[in-house]
């Protein structure tokens, strides 16, 4: 018999890189549709930059180049599916390098990465481009195609819904869309202010429903995240914020693509079911604290990056037991 690994399958790190990346498109559709052309800008800058650096990175660290296999153009999508899309161009080439360079290769490359790069890339402009990152907002109205479409958002500020929720409460919200089922219709379909990739959530759940068919990812993590950041909101939420209303708090934000596409990610999160639920409930209760208590209205990005300082004890506490007594047991 030939040597092990004697499973195969036809699978492929590329193979998995690149239909994720497919699915992540029709997000990319609808933002270009809603906020206009500049997201087309934002993520092809952002894509470029990450495959660039990646290709660079690998020369200076003699590694083999392998941007053919889709991680990079992958982290590109994501980074820059959590920016706003009114930046300037200059802010996705600087988290491609903080991503792809800093938070993936300095750290031995795909597959050791301790933190998930997209999102050490947002964590990395957050901190420098703080104002960009956090008033570049467009209204659905500026520069769309649904400008000319009475949707009840022409006159909302570029003000995203997480921050008139958490200064001015689910009234607030209702004054700026109209009546609650008109915002849950706005949420749902992407028409609000918002960062590229995180608007619309029909296409999130869409997308995820089409992994978990592919079985690329499972339902543990992408439950639990939800579940608890709605658990957690409808209990400590009060009349000051969601009002308890958990639908909002995960329609609202990135709850769902951090969810479904970056908390899922096969290096930073754990292996085990048991593990994943753990994980994932953690990531939805940090969420709803920092929403609640902190300064800033949006918790997901952080609350994913802490979860994923965990991972390795997950990893190792919920570890299946070996088949085989541990050498030296008494037969």
């Amino acid at each position: 018999m030939s040597v092990s690994p004697h499973v195969k399958s036809k699978e492929t790190v590329g193979r998995i890189m690149w239909t994720v990346s497919a699915t992540l498109v029709p997000l990319l559709i609808s933002s270009i549709f809603i906020f206009g052309f500049q997201t087309l800008v934002i993520t092809a800058v952002s894509v470029l930059s990450c495959v660039a650096v990646e290709a660079i990175s690998q020369k200076c660290l003699h590694r083999p180049v392998t941007i053919k296999d889709g991680s990079a153009v992958l982290t590109g999508l994501l980074l820059a599916y959590v920016i706003p899309p009114g930046v300037s161009i200059l802010v996705p080439v600087l988290g491609a390098v903080m991503a792809i360079y800093v938070a993936k290769h300095l750290l031995g490359g795909i597959g050791s990465n301790i933190f998930n790069p997209a999102l050490i890339g947002r964590a990395f402009l957050m901190a420098t481009f703080p104002v960009a990152m956090t008033s570049a907002w467009l209204s659905p109205s500026a520069g769309g195609f649904f400008g000319h479409v009475q949707t009840g958002v022409d006159a909302v500020s570029t003000a995203t819904p997480l921050f008139v929720l958490k200064h001015f409460g689910i009234q607030g919200v209702i004054d700026k869309f109209g009546s609650l089922p008109a915002v849950y219709n706005h949420f749902l379909m992407g028409l609000r202010p918002g960062c590229i990739g995180e608007t619309s959530a029909v296409l999130i759940i869409l997308g995820g429903l089409f992994l978990l068919y592919m079985k690329y990812i499972s339902w543990h993590i992408p439950v639990s995240v939800v579940l608890s950041v709605a658990f957690f909101t409808w209990v400590f939420g009060g009349d000051a914020y969601f009002t308890g209303n958990p639908i909002l708090a995960v329609l609202s934000g990135g709850v769902l693509l951090g969810a479904v596409f970056m908390a899922t990610d096969y290096v930073t999160a754990p292996s085990q079911p048991i593990a994943k639920l753990i994980y994932g409930t953690g990531i939805g209760a940090i969420t709803v604290l920092i929403r609640l208590k902190g300064g800033y209205p949006e918790g997901v990005c952080y609350a994913i990056l802490l979860m994923n300082a965990i991972t390795p004890t997950l990893e190792t506490h919920f570890r299946p037991r070996r088949f085989a007594p541990p050498k030296g047991a008494a037969k």
